[in-house]
């Protein structure tokens, strides 16, 4: 399993720094952060892609928020594919693995149909990505807030039925939309659903978000450090060892990227399991 931060550690002057410094800090991955724009022009990428190859650190990268693949204007429909294409354009020649993206929102529409057209979209995406040689995964991630779209169901489904798309399970999004999901038991089940869907490669290529989490009745409010929140995590570190699972596990608490922050406390975890 690898560890790493969500961005550059908070001592960094830029990506390729960032990367070192992930290196030193004894991480193994480190994502990309699109999240306001691609701000990595491509030649810094084609830079990134050969200091991390170097450090041996796997990039990932987060495509920017504001995207929604259920918008009924063409124009914000237009512009967040083309964010999701530009995002994996750039990170492809960083040499990331994979593109993180926030699919969309409901709308108050019927979810099956929200379900048709993101999967629609998702494929003209596709489409488009291989028109270009751009040889990257798309990771639609869990969201935290009831109104969006990506339970762990609907992400699992989109993955089975559209080849280069797994999903990015955000653990304490999911607790915090559910109000559930924080046992051991709770864990395997949807580790379980991963192997149903997707078989033994899913769970062998998982890409993972883990943070602590501030929630109220509508989901999501906010990020928290694990010690200062309700997320089990050593029982959710249990469940990947017993399931064999292994892939990236990405912190966006907020003391991520600071040395002893919680991408350190997690790695340090899983290591005690390795030697139990």
């Amino acid at each position: 399993m690898k560890f790493g931060t969500a961005g550059i550690p908070f001592n960094a002057k830029d990506t390729l720094d960032g990367i070192r410094k992930v290196k030193e800090m004894g991480l193994d991955a480190m994502e990309l952060e699109f999240v306001y724009g691609v701000n990595l022009k491509e030649e810094k990428a084609i830079e990134a892609k050969k200091v991390s190859r170097k450090e041996k650190i796997t990039l990932t990268a987060h495509a920017p928020y504001f995207i929604n693949l259920n918008s009924n204007e063409k124009a914000k429909l237009e512009a967040s594919k083309n964010r999701i294409f530009k995002a994996a354009k750039v990170a492809h020649l960083a040499g990331a693995i994979g593109v993180v993206f926030h699919p969309g929102f409901y709308m108050k529409e019927d979810k099956e149909k929200v379900y048709l057209k993101i999967k629609e979209n998702l494929k003209e995406i596709l489409q488009k990505m291989k028109r270009n040689d751009i040889d990257i995964m798309l990771r639609p991630e869990v969201m935290g807030k009831q109104t969006q779209f990506g339970t762990v169901e609907e992400l699992l489904k989109l993955s089975s039925e559209l080849d280069n798309v797994m999903p990015c399970i955000d653990f304490a999004h999911w607790h915090a939309r559910t109000k559930k999901y924080n046992s051991y038991d709770e864990f395997s089940e949807v580790l379980s659903l991963v192997e149903k869907h997707l078989g033994k490669n899913g769970l062998k290529k998982m890409h993972m978000h883990v943070s602590g989490i501030n929630y109220g009745d509508k989901g999501e409010k906010n990020h928290l450090n694990l010690k200062e929140s309700d997320f089990n995590y050593k029982e959710l570190l249990k469940a990947l060892a017993d399931f064999k699972a292994d892939g990236i596990i990405i912190n966006e608490s907020p003391n991520n990227g600071m040395v002893g922050g919680d991408a350190q406390l997690l790695k340090k975890e899983w290591k005690k399991l390795a030697l139990m």
